[in-house]
C-alpha cells in the first residue's frame, strides 16, 4: 500500500506480558473469569487481540489468558497504547459505585426523615421498584431498609434520652407522635425501659458467669432480651470488671445452675464454631456498628475478609478505620466473628482478645472446614 509497511496491531500495543500458565494462578484472572464487581476500580485488563482494555466485571467474551495483562488504573491500560471498551465503560462509574452512592442517598434520607419512610416511598426516591430495592439495599447497606430505619431511630432515641429533660420530651425530640407506639418500641430499641435506660440501666438485671475454654477464661453473660457479651481473656476478675464497665448501672447477678448450662453451650461454641449458636442474641451498637456486624456474620466459616472489603460491602469503601474500630467494639466474641477480618496483605492486626487467640480461632475453623 504505497510501499507503506504496516505495524500489527500487537507490536504497536505496549505493556503486554506473556505467560498464560501465570495469568491464571493470578487471582485478578479469577476476578476476571468469575467477573466479580467487587474487583471493579481495583484494577483493569487488557486484550492483545483488541487492543481494548476493561474491568474485571465485563461481560464480553473472555480472552485467553495469554492475551491479557493488568493495569493499575485505566490511566496505566490507557498510557500501555489500549481504548476504554465500549461494553463495560471503564471510565464511567461501575454499577457497584453507581448503587453504593445511590443507597448512601437513601440512608441519609433515611437518617433525614422523622417517621420511617415506607418501603415504597424509598423505592420511588431510588428509581427502582420495591423488590428491586429491598433486594439491591440489603445487598449493599447489610441490613434490610426496616432494620436500617430501625437502627438509625435507636440512635435518635438513645441520644435523646441522654439529653433530654424528661421521657417524655425525648420520645416527642426522637420523633415518636404516640407514647404507646413509643413505649411498644422502647424494649427492642433500648432493651430496657427508657426510665430505665436514663438512669444508666439501672435495675436491668444481667446474669453471668464465667467459665473455662480452650482459649483461656471466657465470660457470658445474658439480658431479658438474650446473650449480650461473650468475652475472652487470662483472668475472671479482669473479664468481670470489663461487664461491670460496659453496664455501669446494671444489677449483675451470678448465674444459677440453669444458666450454667447456657454457659456450657457458648462454651462448646467458642472451641467448635461449626456447631453453630442457636442462642439468642442482645446485639447492641450504633447503625454503622450493626451494618458491620450484619457483613461479619456472613464470612464463612474457615474463610476471612480485609477491613477494606468489608467497608466496601457494606457500602462505605473509605471507611476502613471506622469498620476496624467497630470489630474493636464488638462484646460478643465469636458470636460475631471479627476474629475473621484481616489486613489487607493478610496479616493478623488487633484482636480485641489477643491476636493468638485471633490465630488460633482461624487455624482451627480452617482445619475443620478442609477435614
Amino acid at each position: 500500500m504505497n510501499g507503506q509497511q504496516i505495524t500489527p496491531m500487537k507490536s504497536r500495543v505496549r505493556g503486554v506480558a506473556g505467560g498464560g500458565a501465570a495469568r491464571e494462578h493470578d487471582p485478578r484472572w479469577a476476578a476476571i473469569v468469575a467477573r466479580d464487581a467487587s474487583q471493579d476500580g481495583q484494577f483493569f485488563y487488557s486484550v492483545r487481540t483488541t487492543g481494548v482494555y476493561c474491568r474485571p466485571s465485563c461481560a464480553a467474551r473472555r480472552a485467553r489468558p495469554e492475551n491479557v495483562a493488568f493495569h493499575g488504573s485505566a490511566d496505566a491500560a490507557e498510557a500501555a497504547g489500549f481504548r476504554a471498551c465500549k461494553r463495560c465503560k471503564p471510565r464511567q462509574a461501575s454499577l457497584a459505585d453507581t448503587r453504593a452512592a445511590t443507597m448512601a442517598r437513601i440512608c441519609r434520607f433515611i437518617e433525614a426523615a422523622g417517621e420511617p419512610p415506607s418501603l415504597a416511598a424509598l423505592a420511588r426516591q431510588a428509581g427502582m421498584s420495591p423488590y428491586h430495592f429491598h433486594r439491591v439495599f440489603k445487598a449493599t447497606v447489610g441490613l434490610s431498609p426496616r432494620a436500617y430505619a430501625l437502627a438509625q431511630r435507636t440512635r435518635r432515641v438513645r441520644g435523646e434520652l441522654r439529653r433530654a429533660g424528661t421521657v417524655t420530651q425525648a420520645m416527642l425530640d426522637a420523633g415518636f407522635n404516640s407514647g404507646a407506639r413509643f413505649y411498644a418500641a422502647s424494649d427492642q430499641m433500648l432493651g430496657m425501659t427508657p426510665r430505665a435506660f436514663r438512669a444508666g440501666g439501672a435495675d436491668t438485671e444481667i446474669r453471668f458467669a464465667v467459665g473455662d475454654c480452650s482459649l483461656g477464661s471466657v465470660l457470658v453473660a445474658q439480658s431479658a432480651r438474650g446473650i449480650c457479651a461473650i468475652l475472652l481473656g487470662n483472668e475472671p476478675e479482669a473479664l468481670v470488671r470489663d461487664l461491670r464497665a460496659r453496664f455501669p448501672r446494671a444489677n449483675l447477678l451470678e448465674g444459677d445452675a440453669r444458666f450454667e448450662r447456657r454457659v456450657a453451650e457458648v462454651v462448646r461454641f467458642v472451641d467448635s464454631p461449626a456447631i453453630g449458636l442457636k442462642l439468642p442474641l442482645d446485639v447492641r451498637g450504633t447503625a454503622f456498628q450493626q451494618r458491620v456486624w450484619q457483613a461479619l456474620r456472613k464470612i464463612p466459616a474457615g474463610a476471612t475478609s480485609s477491613y477494606a472489603e468489608i467497608a466496601k460491602r457494606i457500602g462505605a469503601p473509605k471507611a476502613a478505620r471506622a469498620v476496624a474500630q467497630a470489630c474493636a467494639a464488638n462484646a460478643l466474641a465469636v458470636a460475631i466473628p471479627c476474629h475473621r477480618v484481616v489486613r489487607r496483605d493478610g496479616a493478623l492486626s488487633g484482636y480485641r482478645w489477643g491476636v493468638e487467640r485471633k490465630r488460633a480461632l482461624l487455624e482451627r475453623e480452617r482445619e475443620r472446614e478442609s477435614a
